[in-house]
């Protein structure tokens, strides 16, 4: 005989965040507690214990005699403590101490909740898993080309006016429209300068859809001081005493044969394949090949 006698008999009500009201009541004859509930709202906007948490206070009730039993609208849900498990049902919770009720009373805790607790909401979403995409370094992932339409972004030259004399107009801009724009104070070049050769520089446009200078005359600035030069945006050009820079839209000045800035981030950086030209090409503002 139990040395345990538990006499219970009492009524309670829980009023959930959007104002729902559950009551229930607890009442015992002896050792066997019977817990009603009116609705399983609580119990479902809550997480469920699981039954490896569940096994260990069935264990101590039936060790004391006791027995529990939780029962909600649709019938018993589960009993706990010192009760009479089928064989079958042990297979499943592992224990002799715990009782499955009528399985149209555990389908509500067993579908997963359509609402969330406040606490919950409240946060921001997990992470989902796995985490490859942040630990995972050596992923290989198709390059494709940043290259812009043909002859895009505007290519053009402009008249740079030194800030001592400069009247406040905008400075003449050339757009480079064609294949070869030519230089010089000949009445046939595209940019007429007096004071400079007949032909005194080029700017060509090439198959790698880059413009490039072909100097023969004189040029400094920020480009070579011989020999041809792929002109990036901010590039100048000083030729007796005109001085011009390129510009060109960001967005088409390429820079590597898959975009990016002259020079790149690294003192050497890995040819890439360029299907237009069908080779090998690393920064094309190194040279022209």
């Amino acid at each position: 005989m139990s040395e345990f006698r538990l006499d219970v008999d009492l009524s309670f009500s829980y009023t959930d965040e959007s104002g729902s009201v559950t009551k229930g009541s607890a009442v015992s004859t002896g050792t066997d507690v019977k817990v009603a509930l009116d609705s399983l709202v609580p119990l479902g906007s809550g997480r469920v214990p699981s039954l490896d948490e569940v096994r260990p206070l069935a264990e101590m009730l039936a060790g004391k005699g006791i027995s529990v039993t939780l029962s909600g609208p649709d019938g018993n849900i589960i009993s706990l403590g010192a009760v009479d498990s089928p064989a079958s049902q042990r297979l499943v919770t592992r224990s002799p101490y715990i009782k499955l009720g009528k399985l149209g009373a555990l389908v509500p805790l067993i579908r997963p909740s359509r609402r969330k607790p406040a606490a919950a909401r409240l946060l921001p979403p997990s992470t989902p898993l796995p985490l490859l995409p942040t630990v995972r370094r050596k992923i290989n992932r198709r390059i494709t080309t940043t290259h812009y339409t043909r002859g895009g972004g505007r290519p053009r030259l402009i008249f740079v006016q030194d800030a001592a004399v400069w009247t406040g107009q905008i400075p003449r801009e050339v757009t480079l429209a064609g294949e070869t724009t030519t230089i010089g104070s000949d009445p046939g070049s595209d940019i007429l300068l007096e004071g400079l050769d007949g032909l005194h520089a080029e700017i060509r446009h090439d198959e790698q859809d880059e413009y490039v200078l072909v100097p023969h005359g004189a040029v400094s600035g920020s480009v070579a001081s011989n020999g041809r030069s792929v002109l990036r945006t901010g590039a100048r050009l000083q030729m007796g005493q005109w001085c011009l820079a390129f510009f060109r839209e960001e967005f088409a000045d390429h820079g590597r044969p898959y975009g990016g800035r002259s020079g790149g981030e690294l003192a050497y950086e890995r040819p890439q394949f360029d299907p237009r030209s069908g080779r090998m090409e690393r920064d094309s503002s190194r040279g022209v090949t």
